[in-house]
């Protein structure tokens, strides 16, 4: 299964993309991984694409107590740009650039913290250190509800790290700095100062087909954060990372004329790598999950008339010579039961699906213009979670 508009926890394609903050009178957000945008025939695949201007964002000075240049640096030396790559249902497996963001390097030999937004749906992925040297990252994990993702980089070494302090030893009107790679630029990373507004945030992140799901104990900065710093750091005076950043506020709708940008404490991300070290938890995904080759969107009124359901995740695609396929699945159609499990929506099939690994069976239940169908599918690896 490959969503684009995915939505989470656990749906494969689980993005905040554009988000909106629900409390208060706050601008909406938009997700932070910077989306091409030569992929709209196939954002139902990938994700919805956030176009804007290329540039890049320069140093800015601050207050005395803002993260000085030398602070900055060495937490940039351990920040890389994440690529991400995946094909059209039925094109094959050409892969095109889809998406670009942030990773922190944790260990000299390549493990990289990052959001799970950013790999989400991700056939390949690609991180690139400073210096230009460019490696293929695997995914060892994810927490979709977390919305945290750990990597590691194929054959590296002797890499520069980030530092992590802690987030609790920050304060509302602290100077911090956001370092990432901002509207997917590449090459050095970007560097936004700011201050700390707000600590224990809740923020709602939404799909452009109106999913949400919350985000809790977020840290607050008004430093301006970009599409495509997702993963990236936010930096304390000490030049310590104490927030991976994740989400920001969709400029050119707010009217206050501030920015607003939000961080997962590290203390948060951190613990959630060590559950993946330690082989997983409750919300933790290992590895490759399960894939049936279909892509999917919530069912609508007149899908729904047309085949007599009232629930479901509606089929609009399949991927060519793939499980669903190969078992006589046509599009559209609406899958039904996992295992006997119901599919009351799109949001419910990612985590039926991801219960199964690679090489083991789901009994798909489905109905299309022909009626319904029921059969066991052997399921393949498919791209990240």
């Amino acid at each position: 299964m490959t969503y684009g508009a995915g939505r989470w926890p656990g749906s494969e394609a689980g993005m905040p993309a554009p988000p909106g903050w629900q409390p208060h009178t706050e601008p909406p957000i938009e997700p932070k991984r910077r989306r091409w945008p030569a992929l709209v025939a196939a954002a139902f695949l990938v994700g919805t694409l956030a176009v804007g201007s290329w540039a890049a964002i320069s140093l800015t000075s601050g207050p005395a107590t803002s993260p000085s240049h030398p602070q900055v640096a060495s937490v940039s030396a351990g920040i890389v740009d994440v690529n991400t790559f995946a094909h059209t249902l039925g094109q094959g497996d050409q892969l095109i650039p889809v998406g670009a963001g942030t990773g922190m390097v944790l260990t000299a030999d390549g493990e990289v913290l990052t959001n799970n937004h950013v790999v989400q749906g991700a056939w390949k992925i690609e991180a690139e250190v400073p210096g230009g040297s460019t490696y293929t990252a695997t995914v060892v994990g994810v927490d979709p509800t977390h919305d945290v993702a750990l990597l590691q980089l194929d054959n590296a070494s002797n890499l520069a790290t980030v530092t992590p302090g802690q987030a609790t030893s920050i304060s509302v009107g602290d100077q911090v700095a956001g370092v990432g790679n901002a509207l997917g630029h590449s090459g050095p990373p970007a560097v936004a100062t700011g201050a700390v507004t707000g600590l224990n945030r809740s923020i709602t992140a939404r799909d452009p087909n109106g999913s949400a799901e919350k985000l809790t104990g977020m840290i607050q900065t008004d430093a301006n954060i970009q599409p495509g710093d997702s993963g990236g750091a936010l930096v304390d005076a000490e030049g310590q990372v104490v927030g991976m950043i994740t989400a920001g506020s969709d400029q050119n709708s707010s009217t206050s004329g501030r920015t607003t940008g939000f961080a997962i404490p590290i203390d948060t991300a951190l613990m959630v790598v060590d559950q993946i070290h330690s082989g997983g938890g409750t919300t933790i995904l290992m590895g490759e999950r399960g894939y049936l080759g279909v892509g999917v969107r919530p069912l609508d009124a007149a899908t729904a008339q047309r085949f007599g359901v009232s629930d479901g995740a509606m089929v609009v695609g399949l991927d060519t010579g793939g499980p669903a396929q190969q078992a006589g699945m046509t599009a559209p159609a609406v899958i039904r039961s996992i295992d006997g499990q119901p599919v009351t929506s799109a949001d419910s099939l990612g985590p039926l699906l991801h219960s199964h690994t690679p090489g083991e069976s789901a009994v798909v239940t489905w109905v299309d213009a022909s009626g319904q169908h029921t059969a066991t599918i052997q399921l393949i690896a498919g791209p990240a979670v």
